[in-house]
C-alpha cells in the first residue's frame, strides 16, 4: 500500500468532536500549522501563512483524544495524508485530511502527565492462562536455529520474573501478581 505518511507540529484549532459510528468511535478536530521563520532584515521571528487540516482519529485513539486535547493545545500529529476535491455550491474546493495513527502533546511548550486507561475488552490484551502451547511454539522456534534467541539461555524457572514491560524496573515487575508459569496475571 502506498500511503503518504506525515508528521505535523501545530495547535488544535477547534474542540474535539467525538461520535460513535457502526465501525467504532471517531474523533475529529481542526489542526493549525503555522511555520515560523527568522527574518534577517528585521531580526525577528515572523509567522508564515497558517495551513489547516482536519484530523480524524478512530477507536481508542479517538476516545483518548477527546479526554486529553483542548483548543489551543500544542500537538504532534502523525498519520496518513488524504487530499480530496469536492464541489460545493458550484465551486471546486480542496480538503486536506490526516487519518491519525498517533497524537501527542508537544512537550517543547509544556509538560503532560500520562494516565493509562483501563480497557473494557481485555480479551485482546490478556495472555492465555495455559502457556504450554505458547511455550512449546517458542521452544520450537529457538530449536530451529540451534542457537536460541540472543541472551535467552534456556527455560525460565517458575519464580523468575518475565520482562513483558521493559519500561518497568525489575523491582516493579516482581511485585506484580504472578501466575503458575511465572507470567504476570495483572493487566499489562
Amino acid at each position: 500500500m502506498n500511503d503518504t505518511v506525515v508528521t505535523l507540529v501545530g495547535n488544535a484549532a477547534t474542540g474535539v468532536d467525538y461520535r460513535e459510528t457502526p465501525t467504532g468511535g471517531v474523533a475529529r478536530f481542526r489542526f493549525a500549522v503555522t511555520p515560523r521563520r527568522w527574518d534577517r532584515r528585521n531580526s525577528a521571528w515572523t509567522d508564515g501563512s497558517t495551513s489547516f487540516y482536519t484530523v480524524c482519529a478512530w477507536r481508542s485513539l479517538g476516545a483518548n483524544l477527546t479526554a486529553s486535547v483542548n483548543v489551543g493545545d500544542p500537538l504532534v500529529v502523525h498519520g496518513r495524508l488524504r487530499v480530496r476535491d469536492e464541489t460545493l455550491d458550484g465551486q471546486r474546493r480542496t480538503f486536506v485530511d490526516i487519518d491519525a495513527v498517533s497524537i501527542g502533546h508537544d512537550l517543547t511548550w509544556g509538560t503532560s502527565a500520562f494516565k493509562r486507561v483501563a480497557r473494557a475488552n481485555t480479551a485482546l490484551t490478556e495472555r492465555p492462562v495455559d502457556m504450554s502451547a505458547a511455550a512449546s511454539a517458542a521452544n520450537a522456534a529457538t530449536a530451529g536455529n540451534g542457537s536460541g534467541s540472543g541472551s535467552d539461555a534456556g527455560p525460565r524457572s517458575v519464580g523468575e520474573p518475565v520482562h513483558t514491560q521493559p519500561w518497568l524496573s525489575e523491582q516493579d515487575e516482581s511485585a506484580a501478581p504472578v501466575g503458575a508459569a511465572g507470567v504476570p496475571t495483572g493487566p499489562l
